[in-house]
């Protein structure tokens, strides 16, 4: 009985080696994919050293431009200048396109509710936890406009509270799991005039 017990302790060991090996590999293929599509959108999107008012957009309710790389359409990219992180940001989500980086969760910043999504992959949103109240994030769109955010809340919602996720006056949203994924870390952010 003591043998078995002990060869039990050792393949709970050695799975939970794997799977922490599994999520290294993962956040590092993230990150690699994350910091490939940058370089390259950064070479075609326009930046603005403005912040464009909403008023001042053209395009048509709740679309935004976007620009295709590597076969994914990205609508734009987050920079959040604490961390010294910039992600590009896909135009819709699922699990898959999330291996390679944030996405568009609901919503368009023309709108001013536009949510965004990432695993917590140390190089992707995975210190948002770390965000104070008062912090920058900045949001630029295909099209090269500027988007300035300061961030007015933080929380921490179960998994299933989707309805939550999205409920009140916010201009954005950046959330990720916390590790084992039972809740999210939310962040709401409001849009200022920078």
């Amino acid at each position: 009985m003591r043998k078995c017990l002990i060869y039990g302790g050792l393949l709970l060991i050695a799975a939970s080696l794997c799977l922490t090996g599994f999520y290294v590999q993962s956040a590092e293929k993230a990150a690699d994919n994350a910091k490939r599509v940058m370089e390259q959108l950064e070479t075609v999107l326009p930046k603005s050293p403005d912040h464009v008012l909403q008023e001042e957009i053209s395009f048509p309710e709740g679309a935004m431009p976007e620009v295709e790389v590597e076969g994914n359409l990205y609508i734009g990219m987050v920079s959040i200048p604490s961390f010294e992180l910039s992600l590009p940001v896909m135009s819709s989500w699922d699990y898959s396109k999330l291996k390679i980086s944030p996405c568009c969760y609901s919503g368009c910043v023309y709108q001013d509710n536009m949510i965004i999504a990432a695993h917590n992959y140390p190089r992707h949103f995975g210190d948002l936890k770390n965000l104070r109240v008062g912090d920058e994030v900045f949001f630029w769109d295909a099209a090269g406009n500027q988007f300035a955010y300061v961030v007015t809340e933080l929380e921490e919602l179960k998994s299933n509270a989707v309805e939550e996720m999205a409920a009140g006056d916010w201009d954005l949203t950046l959330f990720t799991c916390t590790p084992g994924g039972r809740k999210r870390v939310t962040v709401r952010c409001t849009r200022t005039e920078k």
